[in-house]
């Protein structure tokens, strides 16, 4: 059925909302960064291993399993309430990545956060925290809507009874997120870009727009030792 309304909403709000719908949603771009982003990540047992932005739990689960020790923060209620059942051992925290972040510093091997960078007007601030966070030689994997699907007014959307609610997008470039992950501190910084496939578009049929395309952007960096 299609929308009769759209309705533009912050990300909280957003969030809050598409919680109880959010992991049956067919959605190209998580697709894209589940099949990628844990493998820049590389979780090792034993590791605690922060997930900044962890939604409903999706990546805490797979990084309990190769038996590491995965903290899930959000600043949605509604999203924690969602990963709070799907990986009920798992320790979480409301906070907000804009804020100073609830931890002591050095507290983690790696960090994660995943697809919540262009809802980030502070983004500079959030990488900062993210830095004081990691061990000295810890590594940070970031991803992004990439800045292509941005600029060509691609953001995070989803559909309630009659109603498309549209969370918006920050249009930063790939060097604004180079630049600030350098200025944040981090060094060995690679990128990478994930396009469209085959295997997406048999995934979700409804995605061959996206066949070729720059889906998505990951940055890997290291707080130096």
């Amino acid at each position: 059925m299609s929308p009769k309304e759209t309705k533009r909403v912050t990300a909280r709000e957003g969030y809050d909302l598409w919680a109880g719908t959010y992991d049956r949603t067919a959605n190209p771009v998580v697709a894209m960064d589940a099949r990628h982003t844990l493998d820049l990540l590389d979780p090792r047992p034993g590791q605690k291993i922060l997930d900044a932005g962890c939604g409903t739990g999706r990546n805490l689960e797979r990084i309990s399993l190769v038996g590491a020790k995965p903290y899930g923060l959000d600043f949605s209620l509604g999203m924690l309430r969602v990963a709070r059942k799907n990986v009920p051992r798992v320790p979480v925290v409301q906070a907000d990545l804009q804020s100073e972040l609830p931890f002591r510093g050095a507290a983690f091997s790696s960090v994660l956060c995943a697809l919540i960078g262009e809802h980030l007007d502070r983004l500079a601030f959030t990488l900062s925290e993210l830095w004081k966070a990691l061990r000295p030689g810890g590594w940070l994997v970031f991803s992004v809507y990439h800045p292509d699907l941005a600029e060509a007014g691609k953001e995070a959307n989803f559909q309630l009874g009659q109603t498309e609610y549209r969370l918006g997008a920050i249009r930063y470039s790939t060097a604004d997120y180079l630049e600030m992950t350098w200025a944040a501190g981090f060094r060995e910084i690679r990128s990478f870009e994930y396009k469209g496939d085959q295997q997406l578009i048999e995934q979700i049929p409804s995605a061959t727009e996206l066949l070729d395309k720059a889906v998505i952007l990951a940055l890997r960096a290291q707080r130096p030792h």
